[in-house]
């Protein structure tokens, strides 16, 4: 039977009268391209949403699955983004706050409780960090799936410009091949050239 993220914390705010509890995740800090992409989402007080979990735990079809039910049935949900040049200007760190609070102003009310998934993100306002909160919270497994299903689409779109990189499968990870085909052609305007992992930025800033 498939896992699904618990409602411990959400089941919690929904006994004490908060209906407007707000999961936050995001996808793409690790990746040596594109952008990060960042997700809120608000389940209606007392949903589940079976099979629902961290995203890294599901396959793409899975994951795609799921993102058209969680879009269906959830309270609300929307999507914030920093780009590679924000990433570069700012640091990956404060881009990702960048897009996790568009994300989140992006919603149709103000949230009443927001939980983050991982170390506290000051830039957020009042609200409750999660470690590994993608396993541990429905609302922001729901936020997992949702960032990583649109970054995963907006890197296909951006592979069929640049197909050497393989972005379509890597995703703009650190790859062999993306390594290999950084060294042959360069980095691209959406490479993070300044804030990848020192060896690799070593790298891409020798190609």
């Amino acid at each position: 039977m498939a896992r699904t993220a618990p409602t411990d914390y959400e089941r919690e705010a929904w006994e004490r009268g908060l209906a407007r509890v707000v999961g936050v995740d995001e996808a793409g800090c690790g990746p040596l391209a594109g952008p990060v992409v960042a997700a809120a989402v608000a389940l209606r007080p007392g949903q589940n949403i079976e099979g629902v979990y961290d995203s890294k735990a599901l396959s793409r079809k899975q994951r795609e699955e799921l993102a058209r039910e969680i879009r269906d049935q959830v309270l609300a949900f929307s999507i914030g983004a920093a780009s590679t040049r924000e990433i570069e200007r700012f640091n990956i760190r404060r881009a990702t706050s960048l897009a996790m609070r568009r994300a989140v102003r992006r919603l149709p009310f103000e949230p009443e409780l927001l939980l983050v998934d991982g170390r506290s993100v000051p830039e957020l306002g009042d609200h409750t960090a999660i470690v590994k909160g993608d396993r541990l919270s429905l609302s922001i497994a729901c936020a997992s799936i949702l960032s990583k299903t649109v970054r995963d689409r907006l890197m296909d779109r951006l592979s069929s410009r640049y197909p050497a990189y393989g972005w379509n499968e890597n995703k703009g990870y650190g790859t062999g091949q993306h390594l290999a085909a950084i060294r042959e052609h360069g980095p691209t305007p959406h490479h993070r050239c300044t804030w990848a992992p020192i060896a690799q930025t070593e790298l891409l800033l020798e190609a």
